[in-house]
């Protein structure tokens, strides 16, 4: 069982996406918050496998929960729930630790997906959409640093294929599974490719790999 801790400062969408999450199987809602103060209340007092986290909120926004849980140790892995409105959230939110990226509206079946990428210590990124948003995000990164960003040490073939693995979302059991590698194996090749990518984690590797055009 999946738990989840579901914070929207709209009380028809908290019911909505509670009455679905009811209905997938496998997935239990333990609390719930509807602003920013109380999400971080409400993900220290039930400590939930999953945060599914609304990023325009009263009190404090998504971004701003997040880097608040985040400096204190509890942040679960988590997943922003977004319009096309708000683009700038994705890249805010993955630097702060977020792990998955959820437009509203999303299908039940790419929810679940989603939850599930991200208990099992994936990422959830739609790709379609964060490919333009992250190479926005790079382009104005640059801008602001007046200067180019560092070059990335080529990846290797066996790592590209890691790599794209990841961007859909599983984890290194299941591409060990799929690319018939030891889990062992697949760990050191995701070592080398944070190290390569100049990131600390999947969500930023896999950002940064869209970004970039490697997937």
């Amino acid at each position: 069982m999946i738990r989840v801790c579901l914070v929207d400062d709209q009380a028809l969408v908290r019911s909505g996406l509670r009455a679905l999450l009811g209905l997938l199987g496998g997935i239990e809602v333990v609390s719930e918050a509807a602003d920013g103060e109380e999400a971080i209340t409400a993900v220290s007092a039930s400590k939930p496998d999953v945060l599914l986290l609304d990023v325009r909120m009263p009190k404090l926004n998504g971004v701003q929960v997040v880097e608040a849980l985040a400096s204190q140790g509890s942040l679960p892995p988590t997943l922003m729930l977004t319009t096309f409105e708000d683009d700038s959230a994705l890249i805010q939110g993955v630097k702060a630790g977020a792990r998955g990226y959820l437009l509203k509206g999303a299908s039940p079946e790419t929810l679940l997906e989603a939850i599930r990428a991200v208990a099992g210590g994936g990422t959830y990124l739609y790709a379609p959409l964060v490919s333009d948003i992250a190479r926005a995000g790079m382009r104005k990164s640059k801008s602001l640093n007046n200067s180019a960003p560092d070059p990335l040490e080529p990846l290797t073939e066996r790592e590209l294929e890691i790599l794209r693995l990841m961007a859909s979302g599983i984890g290194n059991r299941e591409i060990a599974t799929a690319l018939a590698l030891r889990e062992g194996t697949v760990k050191n090749h995701v070592s080398s490719i944070f190290s390569k990518l100049g990131v600390t984690d999947r969500t930023k590797a896999v950002l940064r790999a869209l970004a970039t055009g490697l997937v």
